[in-house]
Order: structure tokens, then C-alpha cells, then sequence
């Protein structure tokens, strides 16, 4: 029960790797607040936890709009208490060269994987200024500090997020706030299905077996290892760490050293 005691809010909590998450902080004595634009999906994974003995509650919230982030934050504190733990996870993909992208896709990927974790940032320190402190996980990626070809918009979104960890992290350092983020290479997601499947009918598992193999491990990383690292960030024993990034990506960095 390494979270007893904690009340923790996971972004985009109803699927992949913020459902990961969420599962293991309710399995750790956290309360969890699920939040996820999708209701359904939000909804099954806080039954998951309280099925299992934890304490879970999902909430509709579009991250992209500070008034509703703020709203729903405060509806979390007056169903758990006082907030300890934030978890940035949500996010949304994009596939392109900066010539490909148009001022639509900047703005949806700067409304969501931008202004989003701003907007939760923004509540959850003001929370934590008044309770005394807490932590911050931000989901990043290594495409935030690494090349990777077709992924300007998200590439650019992921590096934001990357350097907010850092601002945050140095101005609360007397507020007992820690703030750090996590990079994953490829994770095995309904994401990654739902790609394939569109863009490679038929072609699946061949492509599957490809997108796996641009690893040195071999594979693509499972959302519950993702959600071990966070639980870490996340608890006390990691209480002299904050400013810190954490890859997590099978050895892909070091075929960019």
C-alpha cells in the first residue's frame, strides 16, 4: 500500500497507459479520480478498482478548458479530500512533416497536449500550495528529446511538457511540490490497434511485428510497466527526486547517442 493515504488525480485515466495507471495506484490504497473525456471508459476502469477493494471515482472532464480542469478538480477534493498526486497523462497523437501540418492539427495538439497538462498544472498547484505539497507525473515521450521522423506537431507538444516539468519543478522546490515526467518509446495500446487497423488493413500483424522490432529490447513497452514508474514518482520513496525525466523505452535512446 505504498499511496495509502493519497488522493491522486490521472488524466486520460480510461484507457492504455492512464488506465495502467490508475489500476495500480488504487491497488497501492490510493484514491483515485479518473478523469477522461470518454465517460464510458472512465467509468469501467473506477468500477475495476473498487471491484477490487480500492477507491475509485470517474469524472468527464475536457482538459482543454481551465474553467471545467478547475471545476473538476475541486469536485475531486470535496469527494476524497485534500489532492496529493496529479498524473498528466492525456494526450493525442499526430503523424507529419512541419509541411504537412496545418494550423488545424497545431491547434488541436496545442489545445490538448499543451494548454491540457498547462490547465491541470495550473489547478493542481494551487491545490498543493494549499494542502502542503504533492507530486506531479507528466507523461512525455523521447520524442520530446529525440528525432523521430513524422512527428513535428507531436514531437514539439511532448518537448513543452518536457520543459514545464522543469519550470515547475525548480520554482516549488519550498513548497514540498516535486514535479517529473516520464519518456516512453512505443507502447502497446488500443492506440497502436486502432493505428494499425486503420492504416494497415490486413497488414497488422506484420506491422506489428515491425513497429516492435525498432527497439533494441524487441518489444514495445507494456502500459503496466508505465505504471510501475509512475507509482514510483508518485509515492514517498522517491521524495529526493523532482526535475527529473525518466526514459522508459527499451534501449531506444542509445541508438541516438
Amino acid at each position: 500500500m505504498r499511496l495509502e493515504g493519497k488522493v491522486a488525480i490521472v488524466t486520460g485515466g480510461g484507457s492504455g497507459i492512464g488506465e495502467a495507471i490508475s489500476l495500480r495506484f488504487g491497488a497501492e490504497g490510493a484514491k483515485v479520480a479518473v478523469l477522461d473525456l470518454n465517460a464510458e471508459n472512465g467509468n469501467a476502469v473506477a468500477q475495476k478498482i473498487n471491484e477490487a477493494g480500492g477507491e475509485a471515482k470517474a469524472f468527464t472532464c475536457d482538459v482543454s478548458n481551465l474553467s471545467e480542469v478547475s471545476d473538476t478538480f475541486a469536485e475531486v477534493e470535496k469527494a476524497f479530500g485534500a489532492l496529493t498526486t496529479l498524473v498528466n497523462n492525456v494526450g493525442i497523437a499526430h503523424i507529419g512533416k512541419v509541411h504537412e501540418v496545418n494550423p488545424e492539427d497545431m491547434d488541436r495538439i496545442y489545445a490538448v497536449n499543451i494548454k491540457g497538462p498547462y490547465n491541470c498544472l495550473n489547478a493542481g498547484v494551487k491545490a498543493f500550495l494549499k494542502n502542503g505539497g504533492g507530486s506531479i507525473v507528466n507523461m512525455v515521450s523521447v520524442a520530446a528529446t529525440i528525432g523521430i521522423p513524422d512527428r513535428f506537431a507531436y514531437s514539439m507538444s511532448k518537448g513543452a511538457v518536457f520543459t514545464m516539468t522543469k519550470s515547475v519543478a525548480v520554482d516549488y522546490l519550498k513548497e514540498n511540490i516535486r514535479c517529473n515526467s516520464i519518456s516512453p518509446a512505443r507502447v502497446h495500446t488500443p492506440f497502436v490497434d486502432g493505428y494499425l487497423k486503420k492504416t494497415y488493413p490486413g497488414q497488422e500483424d506484420e506491422m506489428f511485428e515491425k513497429l516492435s522490432a525498432t527497439q533494441p529490447i524487441g518489444r514495445m513497452g507494456k502500459p503496466e510497466e508505465i505504471g510501475s514508474l509512475a507509482l514510483f514518482l508518485a509515492s514517498d520513496e522517491s521524495a529526493f527526486i523532482t526535475g527529473s525525466d525518466y526514459l522508459i523505452d527499451g534501449g531506444f535512446n542509445t541508438l541516438k547517442a
